[in-house]
């Protein structure tokens, strides 16, 4: 099914789902301590798609580890409002012993769900992810991508109600880098699809160039490490779009000769 093209939401018209003020990260102390994130300010909005990259230990995971409350900044702030915050890693990391329904339904158990509840909201996520008729399969009956998507579908039922997703900040770190060109082709598609119906905020992590030109509304780049935003690059390409493109393909390619000059300053 063909979408209708629509353009970027600006960032202007919405109030910050996610607030970062001066946040630094360092581990250890004294003159071991190693300084993962040096003042890094950002604004996310509600509802924008915004895409991480750098080079490799420049601290975009732990930013999304912050942001998930999984630890604590060393200087500076982090504000998500009221938002309920998931993080999906790169690994699905399902329970194998439990099959598709069980493995959601145990995040909505973690949530205070009724019992009662949880098997129709489960149903509802998976036909969102379109995975219902899996819901009885366990993980190592699943290809990759099937098992990524029943991954989405947990940290969706982490954050909200199956039917809406407003007031949800989801943070993906990676969730795509270990699939097939083809299969992270279609979830590029799942994963657009989802964020539109549902109203999301994401803060998605890749080293992949074009996947972040591709699926973001803006591409924020970090220094290597410690990592700080040296630059930031609104993508104002109509949705929905394709990763071969001229028009990704052109602003990819200028990303990715940003991306070297500031690795290669670093000496990585």
């Amino acid at each position: 099914m063909t979408e209708a093209a629509t353009a970027a939401p600006s960032r202007s018209a919405a109030s910050a789902a996610v607030r970062l003020g001066g946040v630094s990260k360092a581990f250890g102390s004294g003159s071991t301590a190693l300084l993962a994130l040096d003042n890094v300010s950002l604004d996310v909005a509600t509802g924008e798609f915004v895409c991480l990259l750098g080079a490799s230990g420049c601290g975009k995971s732990t930013l999304l580890n912050l942001v998930a409350d999984l630890d604590r900044p060393s200087a500076g702030t982090i504000d998500v409002g009221d938002a309920r915050v998931a993080l999906m890693f790169q690994e699905p990391a399902l329970f194998p012993w439990l099959n598709v329904t069980a493995n959601i339904e145990l995040a909505l158990k973690m949530r205070g769900v009724p019992r009662g509840e949880r098997r129709e909201r489960a149903a509802e996520l998976l036909e969102s992810v379109h995975l219902r008729d899996f819901a009885r399969k366990r993980p190592h009956q699943l290809s990759g991508g099937m098992r990524q998507r029943v991954a989405l579908a947990r940290a969706l039922a982490l954050t909200v109600s199956a039917k809406d997703g407003r007031g949800t900040v989801l943070l993906m770190d990676e969730p795509f880098g270990a699939l097939d060109a083809m299969t992270r082709d279609l979830l590029h598609d799942e994963i657009e699809r989802i964020w539109r119906e549902r109203g999301l905020t994401v803060l998605f992590v890749t080293h992949n160039v074009r996947e972040a030109v591709r699926l973001g509304d803006r591409v924020v780049l970090l220094s290597s490490r410690p990592g700080r935003v040296v630059e930031q690059f609104d993508v104002p390409m109509d949705r929905p779009r394709r990763i071969d493109s001229p028009e990704v393909s052109s602003l990819a390619a200028h990303i990715t000769d940003r991306l070297r000059e500031e690795v290669g300053r670093h000496g990585v």
